[in-house]
């Protein structure tokens, strides 16, 4: 039987765990080949064993996304190996320090705006060319509700994601005219380690597991996904 994603490249960031992981297993059993990308090794490694027990393959990239070079670097190792990139999933994503602004360390806010903001400006730099050479690029940026809320000692995390959020918006605004859909999922309170650590006395069977989103995260990276410029909520 025909898989939806069968002969399609797709790269996740964050891959190595939490939604990260179980999207990347999800598009790989969905037919894609995966680009892994994430700074343990050991994670990816795991994430790769469950592909390959799903019958999938996956190249794997162990990097730092505040390496800007190394994103450039990506970029043309997969321009080499594959002259396009089908899909592209946003996920990974730093929560920083819940405290008040005025008491934020400078370079606790700096690596929240680096990892969620400007590594996803810079994986749109290093990738455009590639997702328009695909028949039907796909982008999914996986963002918050804190982007539009404004509660107390989350402003780094916050002011992230509503950058991230324009800064996605703006992308799918100047690929209208394009084969490249561009969209954000907000997957909302979800079983993760980021999670855990914004809320730590919340009970966490009370969440539902990153694997109970992936459905929409293939349908929405699957060549049939014609909606853009949409922040999606996961449960609606």
């Amino acid at each position: 039987m025909t898989k939806p994603l069968d002969g399609r490249i797709a790269l996740i960031t964050g891959a190595s765990r939490g939604i990260g992981r179980a999207s990347a297993i999800a598009l790989a059993e969905a037919g894609a080949h995966v680009i892994l990308v994430a700074r343990t090794v050991g994670g990816l490694e795991e994430t790769d064993d469950a592909i390959q027990k799903v019958g999938g393959s996956a190249t794997l990239v162990p990097m730092n996304l505040r390496d800007f070079d190394a994103i450039d670097r990506l970029g043309a190792s997969i321009y080499e190996r594959w002259g396009k990139l089908d899909a592209l999933l946003g996920n990974a994503g730093v929560l920083g320090m819940l405290t008040p602004l005025a008491q934020i360390a400078p370079k606790t806010f700096q690596e929240v705006m680096e990892v969620n903001v400007t590594a996803n400006w810079r994986l749109i730099r290093s990738l455009d060319a590639l997702l328009r050479q695909s028949d039907a690029g796909r982008v999914l940026f996986v963002t918050s509700g804190a982007a539009k809320k404004h509660t107390p000692y989350w402003g780094a995390y916050a002011v992230s994601k509503a950058a991230l959020e324009m800064l996605a918006l703006t992308y799918a605004a100047e690929c209208r005219d394009t084969s490249v859909k561009v969209n954000l999922l907000n997957p909302g309170p979800m079983r993760t380690a980021m999670r855990a650590k914004a809320m730590p006395g919340e009970d966490p069977n009370n969440l539902v597991t990153p694997e109970a989103m992936t459905p929409k995260v293939v349908e929405m990276l699957s060549p049939a996904y014609g909606q853009s410029e949409a922040v999606v909520d996961f449960r609606g």
